[in-house]
């Protein structure tokens, strides 16, 4: 490690140092953190999808001897494909900017290029975090059928990609003042009648269950409306709904998993509406996938895609030698697609 030379150096001048502080927004990972997006490394820039409709059907009584009509259980195939999409990002630093500067923190070692390089890559604020938070965005669209790009922009529909018609918003009227007995466990019969019967094959019994995250006006009426609260109060898990009902918590009620989702510090970069909430099945197998190509460089030509790719590029002046670099950079790139395959599943609610 490089030493400061404590007469030379500008920082024997400076103040003795107190409490280093590194204030870090809040990056949300909750969808990414369930799994739910089955993961496939695909080797070429887009994704095949092949739906086959299939039903199930009461059998028509026959005659012995009677032949038998072959046909009719042969399903419809369909093949679609998808582009991934291309994220990009980069990390640069100039043999300047770690000139006689004391490393972050410490009041006697040099900056190394190395480490700040390093930091600025996986750092509190680093690149990284960008992708992290992009993917996020994305697979929060995906489970909720619409997946947009940074400027709000559309990249893909999932209900226009498969021909499906969006669900209306079940009004759960949370606000109403003398609502009748019942009236919210009725609601959420609803959301699991609908999803259940979308689900084509999608549903396992004792495995699959639904989940909803909330914005924080239909959070607050949700779990403060008189029939859930008196639910939990009834019973010993009245403690739940004390603790577990905070803010950016989780309880269960009506057959339903409820959580206020916590987006970006500032609640609309990646934030769901505040008077929603969005319904999604857990453990459906197929029902979200992931997919990442290889890079757009000939080394990656034809091989498994990655959720994320770097690559270097220093100073062309240098002639590859480092030291007389006078800046380096990593470039890193990803190419995702988040698809839900069972968009008719998906559900929404309005408060009111």
């Amino acid at each position: 490690m490089a030493h400061m030379n404590l007469f030379t150096s500008p920082a024997f001048q400076m103040a003795e140092l107190t409490d280093t502080v590194n204030k870090v927004p809040y990056l949300p990972t909750r969808i990414r953190s369930m799994n739910l997006f089955a993961e496939r490394r695909v080797r070429t820039p887009y994704m095949t999808v092949e739906e086959k409709s299939g039903t199930l059907n009461i059998i028509q009584t026959s005659a012995r001897g009677e032949p038998i009509d072959r046909n009719k259980h042969v399903g419809k195939r369909i093949l679609r494909q998808f582009q991934t999409s291309r994220i990009v990002d980069s990390a640069s630093i100039t043999a300047d900017e770690v000139q006689s500067i004391r490393a972050f923190g410490s009041e006697s070692e040099l900056m190394q290029v190395q480490a700040e390089m390093a930091d600025r890559i996986n750092g509190p604020t680093g690149a990284i975090r960008n992708f992290e938070l992009t993917w996020e965005h994305q697979q929060l669209g995906a489970i909720q059928g619409i997946v947009l790009d940074a400027d709000g922009s559309i990249l893909y529909n999932w209900f226009d990609e498969f021909g499906i018609s969006q669900a209306a918003e079940i009004d759960f009227d949370l606000d109403n003042a003398s609502p009748a007995s019942g009236a919210v466990r009725k609601k959420c019969n609803q959301v699991i009648r609908q999803m259940m019967r979308a689900a084509q094959g999608a549903w396992v019994d004792g495995q699959t269950s639904i989940r909803a995250i909330c914005g924080d006006d239909f959070w607050d009426l949700l779990t403060q409306h008189e029939e859930v609260r008196s639910t939990y109060l009834a019973t010993v898990q009245a403690a739940d709904l004390r603790g577990n009902a905070m803010p950016f918590e989780q309880f269960s009620y009506g057959g339903i998993t409820w959580e206020n989702y916590r987006g970006t510090d500032d609640n609309s970069t990646v934030a769901i509406g505040t008077s929603v909430a969005k319904f999604f099945p857990v453990n459906a197998p197929g029902a979200f996938v992931s997919g990442y190509s290889p890079g757009e460089f000939f080394g990656r030509v034809n091989r498994p895609g990655q959720p994320l790719i770097a690559r270097t590029i220093i100073d062309p002046d240098a002639g590859g030698n480092m030291d007389e670099a006078k800046w380096a950079m990593v470039e890193l790139y990803s190419y995702p697609l988040f698809m839900c395959t069972r968009p008719a599943m998906l559900q929404r609610a309005k408060m009111t």
